[in-house]
């Protein structure tokens, strides 16, 4: 009997019209624009304006998927959400976009992994593909991180923007799809990069807000530092397990973080740059979204058969490796 592996089928994005500059931005943070680039690599990134949140994005994503994968409603087995910025705390994400969408015979639910969330989220996929049970399943990377950016803090502000991108995940007995992942988390990450209030611990207040603890805080040195080391060594690993080198790479895709940790990252892994995608100056920081959004706007230069590693690290701290075949030509 033929194995049978989780295999991306498509891929989607959803950037919203809104465009916030460097120009626009760095007189609301109080540093220029030369600062912005410098230290992050980010020029522009996408603003959900208006009362949608990022179950309204997550919508048009897989609304594009399933007509670019031919997909009837009634034959999606399964939706899940990666997000960390729900439109509400309940209900889930995934179930607006199965009533939206009329995904009648779907089950769904949000995963939350900050920036590692596409990632962890795609092991589930594969997990649900391999016990035979699903055979359409629907992953979507939805997030409004403009939500809870304090656009007076010049150390988050010019990082994050707004996106929404889906992948279809379907069974193969092809030599293709995930072939390997690592995945882990260290909570004491935790104390780095948050959002305090909001949650069941501390509910937003008028003194929460008047004390901007519904803002993301960040210790930028530290999370940059364990960026760095994680994604580095994680991927090491990935190489190292299955005897791969910089020539077997064909694209190796990071979350968009930063430019310098990216950079740092290629550089450790000795990948050249004509292989490292990126898209953080023209979107920014997307959170989990930041990986498919990649793989979207990159889908032309893909090939079926191609090596991909992919790596992220995120609030947690959560981090990664996936090592996948990617599935089809565009």
């Amino acid at each position: 009997m033929n194995q049978i592996h989780a295999c991306i089928t498509g891929v989607t994005g959803f950037l919203p019209s809104s465009v916030l500059d460097n120009a626009t931005l760095s007189p609301m943070v109080g540093v220029d624009e030369e600062w912005i680039i410098a230290r992050t690599g980010i020029r522009q990134r996408h603003i959900m304006e208006g009362e949608e949140g990022s179950a309204h994005m997550a919508v048009h994503a897989v609304a594009d998927l399933l007509q670019k994968t031919q997909t009837r409603p009634e034959e999606v087995d399964l939706v899940i959400c990666t997000t960390v910025t729900p439109s509400y705390s309940f209900p889930s994400n995934a179930v607006v976009v199965c009533d939206s969408l009329h995904l009648n015979n779907a089950f769904a639910y949000d995963l939350a992994a900050s920036c590692s969330g596409f990632l962890f989220g795609l092991e589930t996929c594969n997990n649900m593909i391999l016990s035979g049970k699903y055979k359409k399943v629907v992953l979507v990377a939805s997030e409004k991180l403009s939500s809870m950016v304090n656009y007076k803090d010049a150390q988050t502000a010019p990082l994050f923007g707004d996106a929404s991108a889906a992948v279809m995940v379907e069974p193969t007995t092809e030599a293709l799809g995930v072939v390997d992942s690592i995945l882990r988390v260290d909570g004491g990450g935790r104390h780095f990069l948050y959002r305090s209030a909001g949650g069941s611990k501390y509910p937003l207040t008028p003194e929460s807000l008047e004390q901007g603890d519904q803002y993301i805080h960040q210790d930028g040195h530290a999370v940059f530092k364990r960026a760095v080391s994680e994604m580095s060594r994680v991927t090491l690993e990935m190489m190292d397990r299955h005897h791969l080198t910089a020539d077997d790479i064909d694209w190796y895709i990071p979350h968009q973080a930063n430019i310098r940790i990216i950079d740092a990252i290629a550089s450790r892994l000795s990948i050249p740059e004509s292989k490292v995608l990126t898209n953080i100056a023209e979107v920014g920081n997307t959170s989990s979204c930041s990986i498919p959004l990649c793989m979207w706007q990159y889908e032309q230069r893909l090939r079926k058969g191609d090596t991909l590693l992919l790596s992220s690290f995120g609030a947690g701290f959560t981090w990664g490796c996936m090592y996948i075949k990617w599935g089809y030509d565009a």
